[in-house]
This record gives structure tokens, sequence and C-alpha cells, in this order.
């Protein structure tokens, strides 16, 4: 008896097409989320619009759009990279959707590249839309797009790391009520919408938060057209290694 002939071939597809598909449905998933997109889109867009155009808060600046269009992108990546990840990836481990992942043919660390993927994809398209409201409100960006592509992915690392953290460790429940708290204490001291020199001397201990980092060495690049800061790429670079070893070493997929 010859051997048949089958189609399709049965076994698991290639990792890296499964890489792709769990990529693509982690991101229409993301974005048919009504909460998520609140989150992602519209909070970040409704505060550089509002701030920009009222004078609620001196930022310092010729022009509010120019202080608060860096930390708006900073928070759009801490509101997807560490907020909505940890609320999303917190309810799938709760309802045992990671479990069942972890037991297919997509390996699980796969699984996790699917999903920072994911976040960056939707990353993309919110630094888009922010942008183009920023230059609508008269923002004139300058520096070099390539260290600001370079925070941006440390400032996701970072994040991601830390959201994983939280939604690995923690019940549903909790990870949601300590992730929209720490995306709120994180907005008011973190030196997106107020400056940081407004907080005393709380302002060098609250520079070495990562969305302080990532919000300063943006405004510094896109504001003051400076070369790369180092300094805030270190402290992104710290926090994205604690945080993503962490999730990997503390992470409980049950």
């Amino acid at each position: 008896m010859s051997a048949g002939t089958y189609a399709p071939k049965p076994g698991a597809a290639p990792v890296g097409r499964m890489i792709a598909a769990q990529t693509a449905l982690e991101t229409r998933m993301l974005l048919r989320n009504g909460e998520q997109l609140l989150l992602t889109v519209i909070i970040p867009s409704l505060l550089l619009v509002l701030f920009s155009e009222v004078d609620i808060v001196d930022t310092g600046a010729d022009r509010a759009v120019d202080f608060l269009a860096p930390g708006v992108l900073a928070l759009a990546v801490m509101s997807t990279a560490f907020t909505g990840q940890a609320i999303a990836t917190g309810f799938e481990r709760r309802y045992g959707v990671l479990k069942r992942l972890g037991a297919s043919p997509l390996p699980r660390w796969a699984l996790m590249t699917a999903k920072t993927l994911s976040v960056l994809v939707t990353e993309v398209l919110q630094v888009a839309l922010l942008t183009a409201i920023a230059l609508a409100l008269g923002w004139s960006p300058r520096g070099n797009p390539l260290s600001v592509l370079l925070l941006l992915v440390l400032g996701t690392a970072a994040f991601s790391g830390l959201g994983l953290l939280m939604a690995g460790t923690l019940k549903a429940e909790a990870t949601l009520a300590a992730a929209n708290l720490v995306f709120l204490l994180l907005l008011v001291g973190g030196g997106v919408i107020v400056p940081l020199e407004k907080f005393g001397a709380a302002g060098d201990v609250l520079a070495l938060l990562p969305i302080s980092a990532l919000s300063d060495g943006l405004r510094d690049v896109l504001g003051d057209g400076a070369p790369m800061p180092w300094g805030d790429a270190g402290i992104l670079a710290v926090w994205a290694v604690l945080g993503l070893g962490a999730a990997a070493k503390f992470f409980r997929w049950e």
C-alpha cells in the first residue's frame, strides 16, 4: 500500500504563522472592546484637546500642546501596554483561556510574543491618531525619529512586563482595580499633565517612574530637539528588565 497524500497536511502550523494569527486575533479583540478603546484612545485624545485648549495647568511652555503631546503619547503607551494588557490578560487567566492556549500547539512564549506584537500594532494606531490631533492643535515636533522609536519600544517593554506581572500574580478583580488605580496615579504624578517641578522634592523620586522617564525623554527629543536622552532610556531599560524578568518567573497560568 502506497503512502497517501493528505491535504491539509496533519500537524501544527509553523510557529511564525501561529504567532501572526494569534497577533491578529488579539488585535481584533482589543479593538472591538469598547472599554479598552475608551482607555487607550478616547481618554488620551480628550486629555490632549482639553488641556491644550483650556488653561487649567501651568505647563511652563509657550504653548501647552508642546508640553502635553509627548506626555500624552507616553500615557497612550502605558494605557495599552500596562493597563489594558493587565486587565485583559488577568481575566483570560481567570476564565481558563490562557490554560487552554498553553495546552495548544502554540508555545507559551509565542503567546506572550503575540500579545506584545498586538500591543505594538495598537500603539502604532494610537501614536498616529494622537500625532494628527496634536499637529492640528499647532504642535511642531522636532528631534530624531529613531530616538523616539527607541524610547517608545523601551517604554512598551517596561509597561508590558509590569502589566503581565500584575495579571499573572493577582486575581482578575484585584488586577482590574489595581491597574486602573495605578493608571490614575501615574496620570497625575508622572509628568504627563502636571510638570514634575510642581511636586517639589518629591519630583526627584517621581522622575524614576517609567511614565516619567518616557514623558521626559519624549519631551526632550520632540520638544527641544535634544539627542537621545540616555538617562531616561536607562531608567526604562531597568524597569523593562525587572518587569519582564519578574513576569517570566512569577506568572501563573491558572
